[in-house]
């Protein structure tokens, strides 16, 4: 069996899954990578390139076929040649009683003192075991290999973040890789597919989305129910109650009794079994179930607020680049949008183009709720105010104003969808887009494209997409909310 650093991505990217490695070993066909995707991989070629740049003396490596580039690694690291750029080192171990030929292409070998330190080059900025265990995996496998092939240990594992920092990693002799390589080998070797529990955020961005959710929809499996987690879906699963029927047939103090992984323990279901099969019942029959009349203040107007971010791995300032508002109701206003342009000067520059809109807004209609789903807004909200300031209390007051429609939503009607995203719920109420193949992370590659771009053309109709795309989200959120308001009467 072969076995590759690359390994630790399928299972660990884009979230945890057990059944894409398995997946991908067998050849099933999976969805082509997104443009989100595709940008990630040129930014990341780029931030290696630049890095690679910085050294005087390089042997490169990256044009050779895997086995030539093996032999040359090998000659270049005992000659004591001063980098090494895409090396290429392997060993064989067994695993699980099975011989398995073990390979990793680290970015770089560099020459210090008798021996040579390895470093990946990574775009990510946090480099620990809760956001990136691949990463650390994958150089610690480096590690392994290295000392496999030379009998001794590197100097030292680095991984060069996103930022440019030089991260140190610690070595432990392979031995958390190789644990981790052993459960992919196995995950390889079943015979047959096996059961995998889907869940909306787990399975969003993930190339086999599509073929795993029709299954699921098929199978009217029971990690479909929102309240169901991944543990509980599992445990539910090896008791037989494979389906959202099933679930439903459970009374409340049988739910609440199951034990299911809770962390590095186990934990009864307990209160939370009454909200389950509340969200069971609504699956199962599509039937909504109110609870509560939805807590929306009563206002004749109400500003829709959006924001659209570069996460931190593809922006050292985690930067919000475009503030989306529009005010619904009886006095509408025009959709506008406060946009930074690259650099710390444009990231404030944004910030105050926004305090300037909401100053506006406040003054022509007074303190009105700012509408936005989940807690996104609220706190990037706090990181301007406390990365730039808020001079005149406008931000407070935009604050104050806050109105999250996502709590408001589940305390007061149990839907029967499995997710309560806003593109789910706004389905769901019967909302269509414009542009139903546009998400977040589209809207990042569109800015990416955008602020690389030489042509002013170009840049102003990729800006308009993204300002598109912004305002859809802003009238969808008016929608759900209109949706909600109906249930008052």
């Amino acid at each position: 069996m072969r076995l590759t650093a690359s390994d630790f991505y399928s299972y660990f990217r884009p979230a945890k899954c057990d059944l894409r490695v398995y997946l991908r070993h067998h050849g099933e066909a999976e969805a082509p990578p997104s443009p989100y995707e595709e940008v990630l991989l040129r930014l990341a070629e780029r931030h290696e390139k630049t890095h690679l740049q910085t050294f005087p003396e390089v042997l490169d490596l990256s044009s050779f076929p895997w086995k030539e580039r093996w032999r040359r690694t090998v000659e270049a690291v005992r000659d004591g040649v001063a980098v090494v750029y895409q090396g290429s080192l392997r060993a064989t171990v067994n695993l699980n009683g099975v011989p398995c030929e073990v390979v990793g292409d680290p970015d770089f070998l560099i020459k210090a003192g008798d021996g040579y330190i390895i470093r990946d080059s990574k775009l990510s900025k946090r480099i620990n075991d809760k956001d990136h265990p691949e990463i650390i995996y994958q150089v610690q496998l480096y590690g392994w290999l290295y000392e496999q092939t030379f009998r001794r240990s590197a100097k030292a594992l680095e991984v060069h973040s996103g930022p440019g920092d030089i991260i140190p990693i610690t070595y432990d002799g392979g031995q958390a890789a190789l644990r981790v390589l052993a459960e992919i080998l196995k995950l390889k070797q079943k015979q047959s597919e096996f059961y995998s529990p889907v869940g909306w955020a787990k399975c969003s961005g993930c190339g086999f989305f599509e073929r795993c959710w029709r299954r699921a929809e098929g199978a009217r499996d029971v990690a479909l129910v929102s309240e169901v987690d991944q543990g509980l879906a599992r445990t539910l699963h090896e008791m037989g109650i494979r389906t959202v029927d099933d679930l439903v047939g459970l009374s409340e103090h049988e739910l609440s009794q199951i034990e299911r992984p809770w962390g590095w323990r186990r934990q009864k279901v307990g209160k939370r079994a009454t909200g389950i099969l509340r969200a069971a019942a609504a699956l199962a029959s599509g039937n909504e179930l109110l609870l509560q009349p939805p807590a929306i203040p009563d206002h004749p107007n109400y500003v829709m607020f959006d924001l659209e971010g570069m996460p931190p791995h593809l922006d050292e300032l985690e930067k919000i680049y475009l503030w989306g508002v529009q005010v619904y109701g009886d006095r509408p206003s025009s959709y506008e949008a406060a946009l930074a342009e690259p650099g710390a000067d444009g990231d404030r520059q944004g910030w105050e183009q926004f305090l300037q809109i909401a100053r506006r807004i406040l003054v022509e209609y007074g303190d009105l709720p700012f509408v936005h789903w989940h807690h996104y807004e609220r706190t990037k909200l706090d990181l301007y105010i406390q990365r730039f300031g808020d001079p005149d209390g406008t931000a407070a007051r935009v604050q104050a104003n806050l109105l999250d429609l996502l709590p408001i939503t589940r305390q007061a009607i149990v839907l029967p969808i499995p997710s309560y995203s806003l593109k789910v719920v706004e389905r769901y109420i019967g909302f269509r887009r414009q542009r139903p193949e546009a998400n977040g992370e589209w809207a990042i590659a569109k800015y990416i494209e955008a602020i690389e771009t030489e042509d002013p053309q170009q840049h102003d109709e990729l800006i308009d997409e993204i300002r598109a795309y912004n305002q859809e989200d802003l009238e969808a959120m008016w929608a759900v909310l209109r949706w909600l308001k109906d249930k008052n009467r």
